[in-house]
């Protein structure tokens, strides 16, 4: 193991005690404990990590350049946050990360992919689980999704076009042709690597992705609701 190793999996344990200390200090009550926190973190985190480190759990779709690649990793940080809170929820999506780095180290995109990732499904899980944790119940859901799907979508475009193509171009030294054909060969109603892309590749892929997760979650979460909660008297929404 290299420091890059071992720098990542301080972290990542940083950041799973800085979860549990953040919960108690904004959530205070007799109930909490940060032992049981981390736990679950460290559990639904082992999850997450194992979706999106494996290659089988990995799906390539039709009609979308070979580099975009559905997974699906957010499941076990939605299941997380829905059932104990967001900072569950992004606590897990932290820890997949970092235990990214700590087993693979720096990886073809320096680092840049897997930022993108944090901050794509930090919006998408934190937002949905944040408006879930004030409004338990379908319209909860329903609006924390849409309004997590919406944002996330979109910010997928801009650090797109403005993050990761420049990425690969001038720090990875792809031509712009060479780019430009893979993505069409996908879809050839893609133009150009920038505006193009983002509205014909970007968009419908992280649409029929961010569907996928969904149904997935709100499918398991319900038959998982009354266990994760420890709550028998309670029935699942």
């Amino acid at each position: 193991m290299d420091v890059y190793n071992l720098i990542a999996l301080i972290v990542g344990g940083l950041l799973i005690l800085g979860s549990a200390r953040l919960y108690g200090y904004f959530f205070p009550n007799k109930e909490f404990s940060p032992v049981r926190m981390i736990s679950r973190i460290a559990v639904f985190g082992a999850m997450s990590s194992i979706l999106y480190l494996v290659p089988v759990f990995k799906l390539r779709l039709p009609f979308f350049p070979s580099f975009l690649e559905l997974h699906f990793d957010e499941i076990p940080a939605f299941i997380a946050g829905f059932a104990y809170g967001p900072l569950t929820g992004i606590g897990v999506i932290a820890i997949k990360t970092a235990l990214k780095f700590a087993i693979y180290g720096v990886t073809e995109t320096m680092g840049v992919g897997e930022l993108m990732d944090l901050i794509l499904s930090v919006l998408y899980v934190g937002i949905a689980t944040f408006v879930y944790s004030k409004r338990r119940n379908l319209v909860g859901v329903a609006i924390g999704f849409s309004i997590g799907t919406v944002v996330q979508v979109l910010a997928a475009m801009v650090l797109n076009v403005y993050v990761m193509i420049p990425f690969y171009m001038n720090v990875k030294g792809y031509p712009l042709d060479a780019l430009l054909r893979v993505m069409q060969i996908a879809n050839p109603a893609i133009t150009d690597v920038g505006w193009s892309y983002a509205f014909f590749a970007v968009l419908p892929f992280n649409l029929v992705k961010d569907a996928i997760v969904i149904v997935l979650t709100f499918l398991l979460y319900r038959s998982l609701h009354v266990w994760l909660r420890f709550d028998k008297k309670k029935k699942p929404v």
